[in-house]
């Protein structure tokens, strides 16, 4: 491999004065093996006092390439302490990609390694004090451009300086994370080569050390995290919402004659239940005489298993009367337990409060957590729910059901969509579906965007020419194809093109999807362009931000559950200017 610049060897002290003796020739070789000796250990010292930190010139040309690409727009505004964690991670890999590169080349040209001259040392930094400068001159210009889409006007120019530190500080202990493993390999291969051959000792080696290191990050550190975090939010489950008190009406889990007590419900359960509008506050809407709706709930703390836990909220809401509302809803909830407002308040104005709600909480753990550890969690709840649900409902006289209505926001829709096979069992045992916010994982809507229709954008697709399914990212204005007829069951899909919760999959580390070879949406630059490692990275950063920008971008659809519900339920008397006014109305706080 390429080697840096020998580090003069500090000389070494002597030894002592030489023995006295007969011969000038005796003292003579004394002295020139006394030189020797010093010498070897004085190249020795040099050796051993080299410097630490240390790098190669192919591995800095990799890792300035991709520090400067990292500035390239992606889908969400980002600050400068995680503008710096995207650089500091795409500059390691890029340094790693780099040195592996220089490696193959050198065996395909059969050269040693050479020293790099100081000449190359300084056009490096000439280029990586230029070319850095522009990528973040441009980042910075096209930031401003994110933020002015999406009307975002919060900005810490202090936080933009301190950028190129953050990015320095995490190149600099991945780089160290890095070699700490390859010292790991060398011991492991050297004491593997006293009982086996040198090669397979190399193989075995690399392979101990590849399952030690992942053994340690996904069972240790993400373990240990995600205990750590299940443990801290349980506490914080036992809260209470400021503002939220317990029901005194019977039609809400955890109020007089409940089947689920109030303290079991847990804080997203009691902010369910112990909220949303009245039957005065919909009628005044309306203007027509509405009923209090019905919310049925189930927490952690109600069973111990999913199942049971199901039953027992299924049984409360037929307790409440909810299967003799004209609309029930069954929607799968967020980690915590959370359901958004505005999905339930829209359904219940919409429906001038005759209706129901049933859902139950599956974890401690916030949205952006649960997404990525507990979807099998999701997935067990939606369908136990949803099931638990039908039972009761087909089991009734079909002119005195209600019509079954599906919802899920987030790992909500994941879970939502796992009582179904497909289209057809969506169409003919739900009465309307609406999801928002679809990870890019789950089944059914993979199932409809990669086999949409030839020439309908993976942003917007269109699925058997929209017979059943369809997509939107403001069903404001408008729901495609608006030329063919959407008769019986409306399965909706409300989606942004900035939402990375939708488009974030491991695919993105090394193949471009379609998204992005596309026409963008209209808050999505078009300089947001595919880049191996680099892409993936931005967008994995937009995860945990996907709710913290203005509502009808990113993860945020709070006024669009108004058009869609009214796309899906399709109510009557309702004008444009009647929506428009319901939009103002729905928007309380979010997970």
């Amino acid at each position: 491999m390429t080697q840096d610049p020998p580090v003069a060897a500090s000389s070494s002290p002597s030894d002592g004065p030489p023995p006295t003796g007969a011969g000038g020739g005796t003292a003579g070789a004394t002295d020139q093996t006394g030189a020797a000796g010093r010498t070897r250990r004085g190249r020795g010292s040099g050796k051993k006092r080299r410097l630490r930190f240390h790098v190669m010139l192919p591995g800095c040309w990799g890792a300035l390439v991709l520090a400067c690409l990292s500035f390239t727009p992606s889908l969400l505004p980002r600050g400068g302490v995680l503008q710096g964690l995207i650089c500091g991670i795409s500059a390691a890999i890029g340094y790693g990609l780099g040195v592996v590169a220089a490696f193959v080349w050198r065996a395909f040209a059969d050269r040693d390694a050479r020293t790099p001259s100081r000449r190359s040392w300084l056009v490096l930094l000439v280029c990586a004090v230029v070319l850095f400068g522009l990528a973040f001159g441009l980042g910075q210009y096209w930031q401003h451009r994110i933020r002015g889409l999406m009307g975002v006007t919060d900005y810490s120019a202090l936080a933009t300086v301190a950028c190129p530190f953050v990015a320095a500080v995490v190149f600099y202990l991945l780089l160290m994370a890095g070699r700490g493993l390859r010292r790991l390999y060398h011991g492991a291969a050297r004491l593997l080569g006293r009982w086996i051959g040198p090669r397979a000792a190399r193989v075995v080696g690399w392979v101990l050390v590849v399952g030690v290191a992942w053994s340690v990050v996904s069972g240790l550190l993400l373990g240990g995290f995600v205990n750590a975090a299940n443990e801290a939010f349980s506490v914080r489950d036992t809260q209470t919402p400021e503002g939220v008190h317990q029901p005194t009406s019977a039609l809400r889990s955890g109020g007089p004659g409940s089947l689920v007590p109030w303290d079991s419900l847990g804080r997203q359960g009691r902010a369910f239940t112990g909220s949303g509008p009245t039957a005065q506050q919909i009628g005044g809407f309306t203007h027509r005489a509405a009923q209090e709706p019905v919310r049925a709930y189930a927490g952690l703390s109600t069973a111990e298993d999913t199942e049971t836990r199901a039953e027992r909220a299924v049984a409360d809401l037929r307790r409440a009367g909810g299967f003799e509302r004209e609309n029930l809803l069954v929607t799968t909830t967020t980690g915590s337990g959370w359901v958004d407002p505005a999905a339930v308040d829209s359904f219940e104005y919409l429906g001038n409060g005759d209706t129901a709600t049933v859902a139950m909480q599956y974890s401690y753990l916030p949205s952006w957590l649960s997404y990525l550890v507990d979807q099998s969690k999701a997935r067990e709840a939606g369908r136990e729910l949803f099931d638990a649900a039908y039972d009761v409902w087909s089991k009734l006289p079909q002119d005195e059901r209600p019509r079954l209505f599906v919802a899920g926001e987030s790992l909500g829709s994941f879970g939502g969509e796992t009582a179904f096979s497909g289209e057809y069992d969506l169409r003919n045992r739900t009465a309307g579906t609406l999801f928002a916010g679809p990870p890019n994982f789950n089944t059914l809507f993979r199932e409809f965007s990669d086999h949409r229709d030839a020439g309908s954008p993976e942003i917007e697709p269109v699925y058997k020419e929209g017979r059943t399914v369809r997509f939107t990212e403001d069903p404001a204005t408008g729901i495609t194809p608006a030329d063919r007829a959407w008769d019986g069951t409306r399965v909706l899909y409300l989606m942004h093109p900035s939402d990375p919760i939708v488009w974030w999959s491991p695919a993105l580390a090394l193949s471009e999807p379609n998204w992005i070879g596309e026409a963008p949406g209209g808050d999505v630059l078009e300089e947001m362009v595919w880049m191996p490692f680099v892409t993936f990275w931005q967008v994995t950063a937009d995860l945990p931000f996907s709710t913290g920008v203005p509502d009808g971008h990113g993860h945020t659809y709070k006024a669009a559950y108004v058009d869609g519900w009214n796309a899906v339920m399709r109510p009557e008397g309702f004008t444009a200017q009647d929506l428009d006014r319901l939009r103002g109305i729905v928007g309380p706080p979010q997970d």
